[in-house]
């Protein structure tokens, strides 16, 4: 029976130019890149050049992605922003990579789950295009973290970098066979209780103040090996496929404990893993699509891999992803 599915067409990432390395950070605060990579497996981060926003990232990534998707910007019809770190409060910073691309139609939000904010993103633009809402989709993640870290707390300004990366999806019509391209099944949970343990020190309501980001990092590392696992397990659930059928493992790039710990729990071999945290740190909802960039473009990710992407944010929330590429 033909059905709709979300593809993914194309795929592309940016990097601002300057690295910030852990010797660098250890003139800053007392640190070390002994201490920070044994802890997070972390090396480098980029961070945004002065007047660089967030939707410059965002627009530089999502042209490259239309370019390897070979499509006219003009035929996108929806475009999703993942960000906790917006150019305004408002308007969404969606509306600005809009114009960037010379859109004049169709819509374009901002989506906020933190690093959980691509997944919680692919997941709308997916049941949009299915619903025949929409035809064409981009789903950027974008972040410049920079903006709200600490530069004196050691424990969270070492762990997180800027960055975007982007996807464009297409719905198309499939028969319905185990190898047909394009977005399987989304699943996305949250659960505010634990709102408390990530989050940022300030916000418009609140302080009138930006903030910044506060972490209890092993309550985070506690909950989050669990959560995703069980998430995983429940996406994969019903669809005929086991952990064994996964290709490729993309998940949010938070510390590389974390993500061993999950390949581990689910029965994933280490070189099925996707790791890009050592030179870009956590970029929050941008670490999934830089990801999927950096794999695709050293060779590793072809059309028909079965990939499984996974994230875990703030709130606290979190989901995965199950796509034929």
């Amino acid at each position: 029976m033909t059905q709709i599915r979300s593809v993914i067409t194309g795929c592309g990432g940016y990097l601002p130019e300057t690295v910030l390395t852990n010797n660098d950070l250890a003139k800053i605060v007392d640190t070390s890149d002994e201490w920070i990579f044994e802890r997070t497996g972390i090396r480098e981060r980029h961070i945004a050049a002065e007047g660089e926003l967030t939707s410059d990232l965002g627009t530089a990534a999502a042209k490259l992605a239309l370019e390897r998707a070979q499509t006219d910007a003009r035929d996108i019809d929806l475009i999703l922003l993942a960000t906790a770190t917006p150019d305004n409060t408002f308007p969404a910073s969606a509306v600005t990579i809009q114009s960037n691309l010379g859109i004049h139609h169709g819509a374009a939000f901002d989506l906020q789950a933190v690093c959980s904010g691509f997944v919680y993103a692919l997941a709308t633009a997916d049941n949009f295009l299915k619903a025949g809402q929409f035809k064409r989709a981009l789903v950027i993640g974008a972040e410049t973290f920079s903006r709200i870290l600490d530069w004196e707390d050691r424990s969270t300004c070492v762990l997180f970098g800027d960055g975007a990366g982007a996807v464009v999806l297409e719905a198309t019509k499939i028969n319905g066979s185990g190898t047909d391209r394009g977005i399987i099944k989304t699943e996305i949970r949250s659960d505010g209780q634990h709102r408390d343990k990530l989050y940022v020190d300030g916000g418009p309501s609140a302080t009138g103040t930006v903030g910044h980001l506060r972490m209890h990092g092993r309550e985070v590392f506690r909950h989050a090996v669990t959560n995703i696992s069980d998430i995983i397990q429940e996406t994969l659930a019903g669809t005929n496929f086991t952990a064994r059928d996964v290709d490729w493992f993309v998940p949010h790039q938070a510390n590389k404990r974390i993500l061993d710990g999950t390949a581990r729990k689910i029965g994933l071999e280490p070189e099925k893993v996707v790791m890009t945290v050592e030179q870009h740190a956590n970029t929050s909802a941008a670490s999934i699509p830089l990801a999927l960039n950096t794999a695709i473009e050293d060779g590793r990710l072809q059309e028909g891999n079965l990939v499984l992407m996974e994230a875990m944010g703030g709130g606290f929330t979190w989901g995965a992803v199950l796509a034929r590429w």
